[in-house]
């Protein structure tokens, strides 16, 4: 069975671990995190940049191979029951990933996937619990890459498993976000705006304009709960 792509810790173990789901839907939600490496695409405000800027980060010390059934054990032994797999684009890795839902869904597990939204769901369409899909905006700065592919996104929005996510740097954003969602047919509630910050400072200043303009619109509001409790760290 091919081995995972994972993100390597400082530490020289695989990036996995417990915590609270900081964004979107579940926030709050204690969670088992496994985060996967490599990515189609290239954020400029990214907060895990290791996982594919080989020009900045050697990816040598950055990622790892991992059996399945080796992350499947590690994940078993943390205590919540909710997995977030996230990256990365996870989505790159999705055959892998097949076995790997299968096997935690056996150990009781509820499963979330965090992606992009360029790549197809595929064989895990029917194994993943909830689908947290953030189409990038043209703020992201990925000139000249296929960020959006509303094909795709409507895959995702038939599954009846996925929210969107946008991440919003500027007012401006937030009428590109509509219109991306209208598009692939996403209903307003299960859209969701987050401010973009790597600090509590970033999130506090977007917070309150991004929340008003939720309040009109009818999206929903997400902020970082991990970057706001214990700031831009790993593993956490």
């Amino acid at each position: 069975m091919e081995p995972l792509i994972v993100s390597r810790m400082p530490s020289g173990e695989p990036e996995i671990f417990a915590s609270i789901q900081g964004e979107g839907a579940s926030a709050g939600l204690p969670s088992t995190f496994l985060r996967l490496a490599v990515c189609n695409l290239r954020c400029s405000w990214c907060d895990t940049a290791y996982t594919w800027d080989w020009a900045n980060f050697d990816r040598a010390a950055q990622t790892m191979l991992l059996a399945t059934d080796e992350a499947a054990g590690r994940m078993e032994a943390l205590a919540p029951r909710n997995a977030v797999i996230t990256g990365g684009e996870p989505l790159i890795q999705r055959r892998q990933l097949a076995p790997l839902a299968e096997a935690l869904r056996e150990r009781g597990f509820r499963l979330e996937v965090e992606t992009n939204g360029t790549i197809a769901p595929g064989p895990l369409a029917g194994l993943i619990d909830q689908f947290n899909v953030s189409p990038k905006l043209e703020s992201s700065g990925n000139q000249g890459l296929r960020r959006i592919d509303l094909v795709v996104l409507r895959e995702f929005v038939d599954t009846g498993r996925a929210f969107f996510k946008f991440v919003v740097s500027a007012p401006g954003d937030i009428a590109e976000a509509a219109a991306i969602a209208e598009a692939a047919g996403q209903p307003r509630e299960r859209v969701i705006l987050m401010p973009e910050g790597r600090t509590p400072e970033e999130l506090r200043e977007r917070s309150g304009w991004l929340a008003e303009s939720c309040t009109r619109e009818g999206f929903r509001f997400s902020s970082r709960l991990h970057v706001l409790i214990w700031g831009d760290r790993r593993g956490v």
